[in-house]
C-alpha cells in the first residue's frame, strides 16, 4: 500500500478528540513506514469550530472531485439532540460514494444514518446514544456494547477514544499487526482493549417501562440490589405469575427478571470496586452469593476478572515513591 488518502469530515461543534485521536494513529504509523495522507473536509470547504472552541482549518469541500481510500466521519455532542443537517448528510453520502471504506467516530454514526449509509447494517455509537440511534434508524442493527463494528466496508465506533481503537483496527487491516503494535505502544494504548462499552456505561440508563408492574419491580431491585430478588420473590411482590412477569420483561426490556437483577447487582459491584472495596466485599454488598458468582458475571459482561477491572479502571493516579 502506498499513498493511502484519508478524508475526515468535520463540522461546527465536532468533538476534537474524534479528529485528533484517529489522526494521531495514522500520523504515528507514518513514522513506522506507512504512507497515510490526511485531508480535513467540511461540507462547504470552510473552517469549523470544534467543541473546545478551537478553529479547525479545512483542506477541501466535500463536493470537490477527490476520491479517498478511507473517509472518517467525526461526531459531536449536539448531533444526537436534533436532526442531522441536510448539507452534512449530503456531504457524508458524497464522500462515501467515492471512498473505499467509510467509518464513523462516536456520534458520527448519526450522520452516516442520516445519509442512508447504515440502512440494513450493523453499527454502534456512544453507549448513551445507542437507543436514540436505533429509534431513528430501525433498519440498523445497533450493537450497544461494541467498541467498534465492521459491516462490509462500513465501520462505526463507540464514544470518543474508541475512535483510536477503530483507527488501530483499520491500520491493522492495511498494514498488519506488527506496525499496529508499534503504534499502540508509541501512543501508550491497548492494541485491543478487553470488554465492551458496558465497562464504562451505567446499567440504569435506558427507557422507563410503560407497565406499572415492571416499574415497581425495577424500583425495588434498584433500591436494594442485595435483597431477595429471586423470580418467585419478585412475582410474589407484584402479585403476578412467574411466567407472566418473565413475558413482560421480555416484551418491554428484551431480557429476563433474573438477568435484569444480575445487571443491577453488577453495576453496583463495579461502583463498589471503583470506591476501593475488594472483590469479596463488593460481591457480598451487591447481593452476589459469592465471589465466584461475581467473577462469572464479570467474565460474561466484560471478559475480565473483578480484580483486573479494578486495576484498570479504579484510578489513573500513579503513586510516587
Amino acid at each position: 500500500m502506498s499513498g493511502h488518502h484519508i478524508g475526515i469530515l468535520v463540522f461546527d461543534g465536532l468533538k476534537m478528540l474524534d479528529l485528533s485521536g484517529p489522526a494521531e494513529v495514522f500520523s504515528e504509523a507514518n513514522q513506522h513506514g506507512a504512507d497515510y495522507r490526511l485531508s480535513i473536509v467540511s461540507a462547504d470547504g470552510k473552517a469549523v469550530r470544534s467543541s473546545i472552541g478551537m478553529t479547525v482549518p479545512v483542506d477541501l469541500a466535500a463536493g470537490e472531485s477527490v476520491a479517498f481510500d478511507t473517509v472518517l466521519i467525526a461526531g459531536g455532542d449536539r448531533i444526537p439532540q436534533r436532526p442531522v443537517d441536510q448539507d452534512l448528510a449530503d456531504a457524508a453520502r458524497t464522500l462515501a460514494a467515492r471512498a473505499g471504506r467509510v467509518a464513523s467516530i462516536c456520534t458520527g454514526a448519526f450522520i452516516l444514518g442520516a445519509a442512508g449509509l447504515l440502512d440494513g447494517k450493523r453499527a454502534t455509537t456512544h453507549w448513551r446514544h445507542t437507543t436514540e440511534l436505533a429509534r431513528r434508524h430501525p433498519s440498523t442493527q445497533v450493537e450497544p456494547d461494541a467498541i467498534y463494528v465492521r459491516d462490509g466496508t462500513t465501520y462505526s465506533s463507540a464514544g470518543v477514544t474508541a475512535g483510536i481503537d477503530l483507527a488501530l483496527a483499520l491500520l491493522e487491516e492495511d498494514r498488519g499487526p506488527d506496525i499496529t503494535r508499534l503504534v499502540a505502544q508509541s501512543l501508550v494504548v491497548y492494541m485491543q482493549r478487553a470488554g465492551g462499552q458496558s465497562q464504562f456505561s451505567a446499567s440504569l440508563q435506558g427507557p422507563v417501562p410503560q407497565t406499572p408492574v415492571l416499574r415497581l419491580v425495577m424500583n425495588a431491585v434498584q433500591a436494594d440490589p442485595a435483597a431477595d430478588h429471586s423470580l418467585p420473590a419478585l412475582a410474589n411482590r407484584v402479585h403476578v405469575s412467574e411466567r407472566h412477569l418473565t413475558r413482560m420483561f421480555r416484551a418491554e426490556l428484551d431480557t429476563t427478571p433474573t438477568k435484569y437483577v444480575e445487571l443491577i447487582r453488577f453495576d453496583l459491584a463495579k461502583a463498589l470496586l471503583d470506591s476501593g472495596r475488594n472483590a469479596t466485599e463488593a460481591a457480598e454488598a451487591a447481593g452476589f452469593p459469592s465471589y465466584e458468582a461475581l467473577r462469572r458475571a464479570f467474565a460474561r459482561h466484560l471478559g475480565i476478572s473483578p480484580t483486573r477491572y479494578q486495576q484498570r479502571f479504579r484510578t489513573s493516579r500513579v503513586d510516587q515513591a
